[in-house]
């Protein structure tokens, strides 16, 4: 079922949308080389917890954090602990919170210190795809415009674009209908309308489009190993286009 919010509830959404940007501005300040993922999933709960929030990710299916730090050939769901950020690392943050049962959820590709120029371009590349996706959330367009602009971003670079895993509505549950794929599909999906609110996030990679997920059951990889890359809004559709709802 989707449902159309009112202004009343995208204004919670909001004030959860900006709890997830603080911490995503916090981590990025934090980004370094030897700092422990653990640590920086602390730093958003305590955030997160201090700002009157609840952390959507922590316990959701059993997940053991507040944050999903995903590293390299990690394309999302990867959890923190002991380990730590190296130099020249591609690190994607995932971070999610609730307010008065409402949700936010966001992510950002981050780059620790110099990386190739390939790698560079992807992490560039993936966030103008999230852009369009976002320009694309107008009333009278479908799911599918969504779709198409953030693929027509990647397919120019020869970008993998995964396909397992998929944007999708928000609300009152973190994962709500419709899904929003990242690429082109067979049916133009529903037709948008204000109050309608999706979490739009492309995940693309330098290598094909294949992932599998490692024996924790969480992290998910790309089977060729090559780096990947993801960012994410949640978005409200309104009369006067979309709204962001996960930025400062």
């Amino acid at each position: 079922m989707i449902t159309r919010r009112s202004a009343a509830e995208i204004a919670t959404m909001r004030r959860a949308g900006r709890i997830v940007a603080e911490v995503l501005g916090l981590i990025e300040e934090e980004l370094r080389p030897g700092v422990s993922t653990s640590h920086l999933d602390r730093i958003a709960e305590e955030h997160i917890r201090r700002a009157g929030g609840t952390p959507s990710f922590k316990g959701y299916y059993g997940y053991p954090s507040s944050l999903c730090i995903s590293i390299d050939r990690e394309v999302v769901h990867g959890i923190p602990g002991d380990r730590t950020i190296a130099d020249g690392q591609v690190v994607s943050i995932d971070a999610g919170a609730i307010i008065d049962g409402y949700h936010g959820d966001a992510a950002r590709t981050f780059i620790v210190g110099d990386a190739p120029l390939e790698v560079r371009e992807l992490v560039a590349t993936t966030r103008r795809a999230l852009e369009a996706g976002i320009a694309a959330a107008i009333p009278g367009n479908r799911i599918w415009d969504i779709s198409a602009a953030v693929e027509d971003v990647a397919l120019p670079r020869g970008y993998g674009v995964v396909r397992p895993y998929v944007g999708h509505g928000i609300g009152t549950a973190m994962h709500e209908d419709p899904q929003v794929p990242n690429y082109r599909t067979k049916t133009k999906g529903i037709e948008l309308a204000p109050g309608i609110c999706l979490a739009i996030e492309p995940m693309f990679t330098l290598g094909n489009a294949d992932v599998e997920t490692l024996a924790d059951g969480w992290t998910v990889v790309t089977r060729d190993g090559s780096v990947a890359a993801h960012f994410e809004d949640s978005v409200a559709v309104t009369d006067d286009g979309p709204e962001v709802l996960t930025r400062l």
